[in-house]
């Protein structure tokens, strides 16, 4: 049950926040043995603030429209009175003393924190294995990766085990993971949701919101996103609301976004997506096929991405050093061979970049693409074997462009490929913009049929789930 069903049942009594949260706190450890998709579950918790949630609505007075439904928090954003282990052994085991904004404005919404979701060390690569806590897998095959670095989040998404899950998403990991396990994910424009402490990465990270479909995903960003003075790097004027306005596709301006900024596209994905985007065409939309501006992107998002590495691993300590990713000390070594020269040169032309972006959106009341190029593959390995691809930088050009140039991006599924994978299109808009490509989705979605992929399909399973 999403938000509205959990909401109305809790209005009409049919159902209470302490019911429905002992139910998923009961789901989350099922799940949590088969696919490794949490780092801790708070029973002690999530069960106080449910039953204050059902005093509330006893009362007649939730304090929000979330009251009640519970979440998830990726373990990469502080949690009172949780460790914040960032999938590292070399973190430390002390309670985080306060929340962060995102978590805090949960909370004051009344809802009910289940726990913390797996991600890789410190969220560095799109697959969600860790030293700490070893491989999450995908629930439609438990051979496969769910993607990273939200992977922990997404199943828990996928399989039931909370309603509305917090990722964060520095070069995909809110919508690769999404892409990988079927359901729905929004990487915000920049700044839309407030972070503290800042990230190592920069201003490539965003938090945002995962959820089974794309109508939870927005009640939930429209919870967290705000202003506040922690996050220095907010802008300091208001973007425009999150509206539940419909978004009707007949006489749009919709941009086909077809080649990936690295790598080249699956066929199968591609004519998955390509049969998704007739359906936008046959519902009256004028698809218009774009390529993105002309830049060195890989290197550019790599040389922010291996900087930022390099920054986090110079707050921890040489002798902690060794229990580290080798992956990741090997491109923290690579961000630490930069010359600041190099940096500012890319910074430089990430403006440049970021504002063509501006212009080619523009002139589109959305753009659509593949969420990502491949679908879900064997764990283990940052890329399917045998495809040429040496890390998953290489073939997450659909996700890393929009955190370079910061415009909203939210991915909803399309269909399925062979071995029973889901694949996903995407819907990005200006920056600000985040209803329009939120409503672009919930169309899509409501058109497609997409929004039940889960149930219609979890009878053909792999029997290896």
């Amino acid at each position: 049950m999403g938000v509205a069903d959990l909401t109305t049942a809790y209005r009409s009594g049919a159902l209470s926040p302490v019911e429905v949260v002992r139910e998923v706190l009961d789901r989350a450890e099922i799940v949590d043995a088969r696919f490794n998709a949490f780092v801790t579950i708070d029973h002690e918790g999530a069960m106080a603030e449910a039953k204050a949630s059902e005093q509330r609505w006893h009362a007649g007075a939730p304090a929000s429209g979330i009251d009640g439904v519970p979440a998830t928090i990726k373990d990469i954003v502080a949690v009172r009175g949780q460790p914040m282990r960032a999938g590292s052994r070399a973190t430390e085991t002390l309670p985080q003393p306060v929340d962060s904004p995102a978590v805090e404005r949960l909370r004051s919404a009344g809802t009910p924190i289940l726990g913390l979701t797996t991600t890789p060390e410190f969220g560095f690569q799109a697959i969600t294995e860790s030293p700490l806590t070893g491989i999450t897998s995908n629930p439609w095959d438990s051979r496969l990766t769910p993607g990273g670095s939200s992977g922990g989040a997404a199943v828990a998404a996928v399989t039931g085990a909370g309603v509305l899950h917090l990722g964060t998403d520095g070069g995909g990991s809110i919508r690769i993971p999404a892409a990988f396990t079927g359901i729905a994910g929004l990487k915000p424009s920049y700044g839309r949701v407030p972070a503290y402490p800042p990230s190592p990465f920069g201003t490539l990270a965003h938090l945002g919101s995962m959820a089974r479909d794309v109508a939870d995903a927005r009640a939930m960003i429209q919870v967290i996103a705000g202003r506040d003075a922690r996050d220095w790097y907010q802008q300091s004027g208001d973007f425009p609301p999150i509206t539940d306005r419909a978004f009707h596709f007949k006489g749009a301006r919709v941009g086909l976004w077809a080649a990936p900024a690295s790598g080249g596209v699956d066929p199968e994905l591609a004519a998955a997506c390509e049969q998704a985007c007739r359906l936008i065409e046959e519902a009256g939309a004028v698809i218009e096929e774009i390529a993105l501006p002309s830049f060195p992107l890989l290197e550019m998002f790599t040389t922010h991405w291996y900087a930022g590495a390099a920054a986090r691993l110079a707050a921890i300590k040489p002798e902690q050093r060794q229990v580290c990713d080798p992956e990741f000390l090997l491109i923290a070594g690579e961000g630490a061979a930069l010359s600041a020269q190099d940096y500012c040169s890319m910074s430089a032309m990430r403006a440049e970049f970021g504002r063509q972006m501006d212009l080619l959106f523009s002139a589109y009341d959305v753009i659509v693409s593949p969420a990502t190029p491949i679908a879900a593959f064997r764990t283990g390995a940052q890329a399917p074997a045998g495809s040429g691809y040496r890390r998953w930088t290489d073939w997450a050009g659909f996700s890393f462009p929009l955190n370079l140039s910061q415009q909203p991006g939210c991915v909803v599924p399309c269909g399925m490929v062979s071995g029973n994978r889901p694949v996903a299109l995407q819907f990005a808009a200006p920056r600000g913009f985040d209803h329009v490509a939120l409503s672009a989705a919930v169309a899509f979605e409501a058109m497609a049929g997409t929004e039940n992929i889960t149930k219609d399909h979890g009878s053909n399973r792999n029997e290896n789930s």
